[in-house]
């Protein structure tokens, strides 16, 4: 096996611009790679910092890829600019490993010009998201074919689920040997359950009454508005507390805006925390909630579930993607069916999701005993599954395969 010495980490997401999972990844596993060797992150924004065997570089966006660009085209455009950056800069790395759509292309480019192996994390699928042309328009396409020409050339792909592999080996034309499972992680010094309320009071949220908590960006994919919905059938003694902000398109932004309004207006207690929250924060909001509940209806993994649990919080959550390797049903949580179509719903009852979540909701908010075993158990699970020294062991194993495989 042949010794190595740094990889380099590609990716639009790194703190302190972190938005969703991906980037919670990156973070942690580059955290926990640089205890073994060195690790080389270049991502969007303009980070610059060396920390021991973890450097950090930022590339800034180029303001030509917004001149005369239809603003849907921009994010595909910039992401194709930046990952030419980030693979023209000079690298010294044995391998180079992508995170999502946006740095794929770079991975690739880096792979041809510097002679080194390259492998895709795989935290979502673009044809697994076709509401992205209301975000993107046309440049949905160029996305589309900027991952599946980088999925299809990598010398390995990490996908992060097995149901996100089985994902992988339907879409895209790949040797079924080259796609590795290896899932998120979580620090459990981190995400742990913490006896503050300020959050809960600076917010309006009573610290006295049991509350059910939503953490995610106003997204189609994270399935807020099949919740909201859900809010006048769930039990009038939860709270329901929504810290959801980052909408995706102005339209989303609306049809939150009016679906809360007419939620509120049947019960005064649904808290809209508009700002996504710092991690402290959210962890204490984890902490105390009654019942956590992720009703995405397209989920590579969620690892927003993992947070709940190692906060020792019970989870209603949809059965897709690989939610169902984190929540186990009936020991750490309860899982929803959110129907048969790839937008996550019955089109000839597009209540139903939301009724179902009701259900499960219900169902934990009036047996507190069993939220409590359900929480109990579920941290077990994090600690048992879902360290990331462990995920980073296999990370560099895989690694130095691949490293080998190339001579």
């Amino acid at each position: 096996m042949p010794d190595l010495r740094k990889v380099a980490l590609f990716t639009k997401e790194y703190p302190p611009y972190v938005y969703g999972g991906a980037g919670v990844h990156v973070e942690y596993l580059s955290r926990a790679l640089a205890k073994s060797i060195a690790v080389d992150v270049r991502c969007f924004g303009d980070q610059h910092a060396d920390d021991g065997n973890l450097s950090l570089r930022g590339t800034p966006q180029w303001e030509e890829t917004k001149r005369n660009t239809d603003p849907r085209f921009t994010g595909a455009v910039d992401a194709f600019a930046r990952s030419l950056v980030m693979a023209k800069d000079r690298l010294d790395a044995d391998l180079v490993h992508c995170h999502t759509w946006y740095t794929d292309m770079g991975g690739l480019l880096a792979s041809k010009l510097w002679g080194v192996p390259y492998i895709l994390t795989i935290h979502s699928l673009e044809p697994l998201r076709p509401w992205k042309v209301e975000q993107l328009g046309n440049a949905y396409h160029l996305s589309a074919w900027m991952e599946r020409t980088a999925i299809e050339q990598a010398d390995a792909i990490i996908a992060v689920s097995r149901e996100t592999r089985a994902d992988v080996l339907r879409l895209f034309d790949i040797a079924p040997e080259r796609v590795h499972v290896i899932h998120n992680g979580i620090d459990l010094a981190e995400y742990r359950p913490v006896a503050t309320k300020d959050v809960l009071i600076a917010n309006g949220i009573d610290p006295d009454r049991p509350f059910l908590l939503f953490v995610g960006r106003i997204t189609r994919q994270k399935g807020i508005i099949h919740l909201v919905n859900a809010i006048p059938a769930i039990d009038p003694g939860l709270q329901i507390v929504l810290c959801a902000g980052a909408p995706d398109t102005p339209e989303i932004a609306r049809e939150m805006e009016e679906s809360v309004a007419e939620a509120s207006a049947l019960r005064p207690d649904v808290i809209w925390i508009r700002d996504m929250l710092p991690r402290a924060a959210a962890i204490e909001l984890y902490s105390h909630a009654a019942i956590f509940c992720c009703p995405s209806v397209y989920e590579p993994f969620g690892i927003i579930n993992l947070e709940a649990m190692a906060c020792e919080t019970a989870v209603v959550a949809s059965n897709v993607g690989g939610i169902p390797e984190v929540v186990v049903p009936g020991e750490t949580g309860l899982l929803v069916d959110p129907g048969l179509t790839p937008g996550g719903f019955d089109p000839a009852d597009p209540a139903a999701f939301s009724r179902r979540l009701a259900e499960a909701i219900n169902t934990l908010a009036r047996d507190p005993a069993l939220r409590q075993r359900f929480g109990e158990a579920g941290r077990r699970r994090v600690l048992e599954h879902f360290t990331w020294d462990a995920i980073a062991e296999r990370t560099l194993a895989l690694y130095k395969s691949v490293v080998a495989a190339r001579g």
